[in-house]
């Protein structure tokens, strides 16, 4: 049974790397593929329904705190977004010289994937992108270090990416140790790419004529802005302080952010999808699930022994 356990998970894996080839939603191979892992070392005998039943209340727990972590984080990144609270960012950036633009965005884009997630702020800068630079030609290289140091900067922090968020909700590593062994790596990683780009970056570039103002619909942006990302900063410090999962630290961020939104938006109906409420119907829900399913399926490995003879 273990072989034919791990000729699914195969398959399973293979078919999400074929996503778009064999046109089926990664997400949905990816929760059948964990619901199968489970039904197949039910059905095996290796266990009793008893144990197994156990074992998988016991990583669904643990699986659950990190999808928890995930929506929060998400909300609250769709939330700063909804407010305009990026533009915050934009509105710092003067310069019209091409190379200086590069160093700024791969700079705050290298510190801003720390505290979101890599591939948020690459999303995020990338637009970025389009509102500052007209000419989509210009805008091709400094996307391209974008996608760098945002996936440089993730990897340095414990909420950087989904990998690390994951390794430090279970607690393999620490929020010290891993800021002190990978930062400097994580900077030499940018900086080789961007030295180099910056010897044949030269010029200016012509800004975008989209000057976006602020509708009334998004009013307070800073504030959001700057209360969403003192959330996240504040989520390793909660845990150092209270030994509390990171998840409990994303969900007292997330409801102080409710809260707020709550008081500065009650009594106007114009309103209603600046509230979190209405932000919460928004959050990529697929990319949750698709997480929940590969999880589900590596847990049911895990349970059946296969992960520890592997690691032999």
């Amino acid at each position: 049974m273990e072989t034919i356990i791990i000729i699914v998970f195969i398959l399973g894996y293979a078919a999400i790397t074929l996503e778009h080839p064999i046109r089926i939603n990664k997400t949905a191979t990816a929760v059948l593929l964990g619901v199968l892992c489970w039904l197949l070392y039910m059905v095996s005998g290796n266990a009793d329904h008893q144990t197994v039943l156990a074992q998988l209340t016991h990583h669904l727990a643990g699986t659950a705190e990190i999808l928890f972590f995930l929506m929060g984080a998400m909300t609250i990144v769709e939330l700063i977004d909804t407010h305009r609270g990026f533009r915050v960012i934009t509105d710092l950036i003067q310069t019209d010289s091409k190379t200086k633009l590069l160093w700024i965005i791969c700079t705050l884009t290298f510190f801003l994937s720390a505290v979101l997630d890599n591939l948020t702020t690459a999303i995020v800068m990338v637009s970025l992108l389009k509102k500052l630079i007209a000419d989509r030609k210009d805008r091709m290289i400094p996307a391209g270090l974008v996608i760098i140091a945002a996936n440089a900067g993730g990897a340095w922090s414990p909420i950087g990416d989904v990998t690390t968020t994951m390794l430090w909700i279970g607690g393999q590593i620490t929020t010290h140790n891993m800021i002190m062994e990978l930062f400097l790596p994580s900077v030499v990683s940018l900086l080789i790419p961007l030295i180099y780009q910056s010897f044949f970056i030269k010029g200016k570039f012509i800004r975008s004529q989209h000057n976006e103002r602020l509708p009334e619909s998004a009013p307070h942006s800073n504030l959001i802005f700057f209360l969403g990302l003192g959330s996240l900063l504040f989520i390793p410090v909660f845990k150092t302080i209270t030994h509390l999962p990171p998840y409990l630290g994303m969900m007292f961020g997330l409801g102080i952010l409710w809260i707020v939104t709550e008081i500065i938006h009650s009594n106007r109906e114009d309103r209603k999808h600046l509230r979190v409420s209405h932000i919460l119907s928004s959050i990529d829900l697929t990319s949750i699930l698709f997480f929940f399913g590969i999880l589900l399926a590596v847990s049911a490995l895990e349970s059946i022994g296969l992960l520890s003879m592997a690691a032999w």
